[in-house]
């Protein structure tokens, strides 16, 4: 199968962007530099810069959304740069506990200005998003902005989740699904309801859409954890197993420990040896969790969410060529190398 770069991503980054700027500006001044800083808009020091700002799925899932129900993408749009701030919320905040000093290639907020700036930016950030939905007039607004909130929520105590179960062995397969369908699942399903929502879909469509988008992004995280133990540093802009040096328990890691051979042996020794993190030794367990089969099932089960996910969307009362714009982006995740 072919997979080539969706039309839809490019075309929401023109419509989504002068919205996203106009919602940026309304923060203060030192607030809304760092913020263009970590969205690429500027460098450093305040100068214009282009690009680096990600690959917008969560914005065009959003405009999607609405044009699924007949509406014009447009009406999509205070959906789409919501949940394009919370998104970027959560980068900022997870930078600052992952201890990571780069993301696109740069350096992150928390590692120029420091850990208070990271989180003020990301707090004003989420609230910013809250503020974009509830401008929208109508309870077509409350509602959006109500689905957002929940699913933020959902999100952080997936994030919670995810530091809490660092370095344990003991934490079941089960727990680190659940872990990812906030930490990821919960915003893209958002993404993909939200434009219905603010095209005012019946609750069915709104309700299949959401289902679509929590399958795809639980197939976003199992390739972003295969990415983050074997991904190419110069395609994701991350340190090469950045995820096994801070020992995050992750679907191929969570996986091999299920098995409960030697190969989980092994590998909970080494999480319970927090002393041992030499880049050598990184690159020894990369290989015993590729060799116990952590990285084929987490492709395997992302290709299974993705089938699934486009079930759920070809049963659903929605404009035929927007599914077909729907699957595109979601096979594209899957198949990404960043």
């Amino acid at each position: 199968m072919t997979i080539v770069f969706p039309m839809a991503l490019a075309e929401s980054r023109d419509l989504v962007l002068p919205a996203l700027r106009h919602a940026v500006s309304q923060l203060d001044p030192t607030t809304r530099a760092q913020a263009a800083y970590h969205l690429g808009w500027s460098d450093a020091d305040g100068r214009p810069a282009d690009g680096g700002g990600g690959k917008s799925l969560r914005p065009a899932l959003a405009l999607l959304s609405a044009q699924a129900t007949g509406e014009p993408a447009e009406v999509g749009v205070p959906g789409a740069v919501a949940v394009e701030l919370v998104h970027n919320f959560s980068l900022l905040h997870d930078d600052l506990m992952d201890g990571d000093v780069t993301r696109r290639h740069r350096p992150t907020v928390w590692s120029l200005w420091g850990a208070p700036s990271a989180i003020l930016v990301g707090d004003a950030l989420m609230v910013l998003a809250q503020q974009v939905l509830l401008d929208v007039p109508g309870e077509r607004g409350r509602a959006a902005a109500a689905l957002l909130a929940n699913a933020t929520r959902r999100l952080i105590r997936g994030q919670v989740d995810d530091v809490r179960f660092e370095g344990k062995p003991d934490v079941s397969l089960a727990q680190c699904r659940d872990m990812a369908a906030g930490k990821t699942g919960a915003l893209m399903g958002a993404s993909t309801a939200l434009g219905a929502v603010l095209a005012g879909a019946p609750e069915r469509t709104v309700r299949a859409l959401q289902g679509f988008g929590e399958e795809v992004g639980m197939a976003f995280q199992l390739i972003d954890d295969v990415l983050g133990i074997w991904g190419d540093p110069e395609a994701t802009g991350k340190p090469v197993l950045s995820d096994l040096r801070s020992r995050k328990n992750s679907l191929p890691v969570s996986y091999v420990l299920s098995r409960r051979d030697h190969y989980a042996l092994e590998l909970t020794a080494w999480l319970a040896d927090r002393d041992c993190a030499d880049e050598a030794r990184l690159w020894v367990i990369a290989a015993l969790v590729e060799a116990a089969g952590g990285r084929d099932w987490a492709e395997q089960e992302a290709r299974r969410r993705l089938d699934r996910s486009e079930r759920l969307l070809r049963a659903a009362d929605v404009t035929p060529a927007v599914v077909d714009e729907l699957v595109a982006l979601g096979r594209f995740i899957v198949s990404r190398e960043s």
